[in-house]
């Protein structure tokens, strides 16, 4: 599929005349599972919007820990790539690509014209920082006032939905990164899960089964 098709799909809101310079101007890159997208301290020169495939969004720490925050899916723009590349500022999180997936880079020397010139296009942007914004209140809400153990259920429900499927394949070690938290500790509530018939442990994934 061409970019034109992918903004015709995903975009049927955008005015023809946007589609246009979108279509003559995106280009189309292709990451692997495991791809970085966004690094910390990285350059932005493109806005970045999801068209195929799913990608992670998470903070690092010194130490190497992950952070999850939120996962980006088709038709969903980054709005910290959005940032980064309107203020000429380098990324503070990491974006990782977790299955196979596609992307339309919009290079920066376009933002203000678009946001400008197209209603549309404003919208977008307003509305991506809305949903990510309520994104990282979940988040927020999760680590201040809910117990670990509500935290991973709720964490595994969320997994479920957004990535269409009952079978997690996600390690012990994932999870515990995810959710800032040990290993030992996220095995036993997973036993403890498991024993309540919320979840079922397979060979390679989590079994949800609410």
């Amino acid at each position: 599929m061409v970019v034109a098709e992918y903004i015709d799909r995903l975009f049927t809101q955008f005015e023809p005349s946007l589609k246009e310079i979108l279509t003559n101007n995106a280009t189309l890159r292709d990451f692997k599972i495991g791809d970085m997208l966004m690094q910390t301290g990285q350059n932005m020169r493109s806005t970045v919007i999801i068209v195929e495939g799913t990608v992670k969004l998470y903070r690092e720490g010194e130490d190497g820990q992950e952070f999850f925050m939120y996962y980006l899916q088709p038709g969903n723009a980054c709005a910290l790539s959005m940032i980064c590349a309107t203020k000429q500022q380098t990324s503070q999180v990491m974006a990782k690509a977790i299955q196979q997936t596609k992307a339309l880079m919009i290079p920066i020397v376009l933002m203000d014209q678009l946001m400008r010139d197209y209603k549309t296009w404003y919208y977008f942007v307003i509305e991506t920082y809305r949903t990510r914004f309520e994104e990282l209140l979940f988040v927020i809400d999760n680590i201040a006032f809910k117990a670990m153990d509500e935290r991973l259920a709720f964490y595994l429900k969320k997994q479920a939905a957004d990535l269409s499927t009952k079978q997690l394949h996600l390690t012990h070690n994932q999870i515990a990164s995810d959710l800032n938290t040990s290993r030992e500790v996220i095995s036993r509530l997973l036993k403890k899960m498991e024993q309540s018939g919320q979840i079922k442990m397979q060979r390679n994934y989590i079994e949800y089964l609410i």
